[in-house]
């Protein structure tokens, strides 16, 4: 993607100068150039998220220079239409294969639909569940016939459960609570986490989404508190994901990258992707979720 990110910093550069020439110069200066931007290579992005028990289903889009107006169209492409306004672009030759532990290989058809639970939409699809397995590896193949190729790789993480949620109103007046989830940190490994509240019936919108690392708890019990946010009567639903180091690096870059967009003072940030030939993640996701109605 040094393309995309060459031309988010010749960008933030004009907007920097623009900025600084309004503070030290009072008269119309005004010109108009055009900046020759690199070539470009659109790339595939996947994102794939497995859990035991649940059919897999990914996502495969087509990245896009970072000032594209969004109407050029790649060959093979078709353009998706979202509910906020925003478009994405679905390549529609892409075949998709799951390797499963045992080695049997799975075809993932496209088939793009929308998961109602979540509101975040997909692709590619099974229809069987998959039964996955602490230490289990499983392996995405992901090509076109204009000779993209993304693979990866994902081992199953171990289990952790929750110990205990608690919640704990600050007066009687202001009835405000903070939440707390304590769960308990194996000794003998290097741990990430990601911690979710959702407040009422869990979706894709969450209250809090924290990721976490043991350094400074490893084999100890780790409490993690809200402030007090919540109301008498909330029902709060707190997920726990043990996750990989791959995925967790992957979630920063995600986050460094969304917070250097648009800002003409930070460096540019690269996305750490768990796959090759492309753009994205491909991982097994194992959580416990418990949940409390706050009286």
């Amino acid at each position: 993607m040094d393309g995309l990110f060459e031309a988010r910093k010749v960008a933030r550069y004009l907007f920097a100068a623009a900025g600084l020439g309004g503070l030290v110069g009072c008269g119309d200066f005004q010109k108009s150039i055009d900046v020759p931007l690199p070539q470009y290579d659109n790339q595939l992005v996947v994102e794939c998220y497995l859990e035991n028990g649940a059919a897999p289903r990914l996502s495969v889009t087509e990245s896009v220079p970072y000032l594209d107006n969004g109407q050029a169209v790649a060959a093979g492409s078709q353009i998706l239409a979202l509910p906020d306004g925003q478009s994405v672009q679905l390549p529609t030759d892409v075949t998709v294969n799951l390797t499963l532990p045992g080695g049997r290989v799975v075809n993932l058809p496209f088939r793009p639909g929308l998961d109602a639970a979540t509101g975040k939409y997909y692709t590619h699809s099974g229809t069987a569940a998959v039964a996955a397995a602490a230490g289990q590896q499983f392996a995405l193949d992901v090509q076109d016939r204009r000779g993209r190729h993304v693979v990866g790789t994902a081992v199953v993480p171990t289990f952790i459960p929750i110990d205990s949620v608690k919640y704990k109103f600050n007066t009687a007046t202001d009835r405000k609570a903070y939440f707390m989830t304590k769960w308990t940190d194996p000794a003998a490994t290097t741990d990430f986490y990601r911690l979710m509240l959702h407040k009422g019936k869990p979706a894709n919108n969450s209250e809090t989404d924290n990721d976490i690392r043991d350094r400074l708890f490893n084999g100890l019990p780790y409490a993690q508190v809200t402030r007090y946010r919540f109301n008498p009567n909330d029902t709060i639903t707190a997920t726990l994901y043990h996750v990989d180091s791959l995925y967790f690096a992957f979630r920063q870059s995600v986050r460094d990258a969304r917070n250097a967009n648009g800002n003409p003072f930070s460096q540019p940030s690269s996305i750490h992707s768990t796959v090759q030939g492309g753009v994205g993640v491909f991982t097994v996701l194992v959580k416990d979720q418990k949940t409390l109605i706050l009286k």
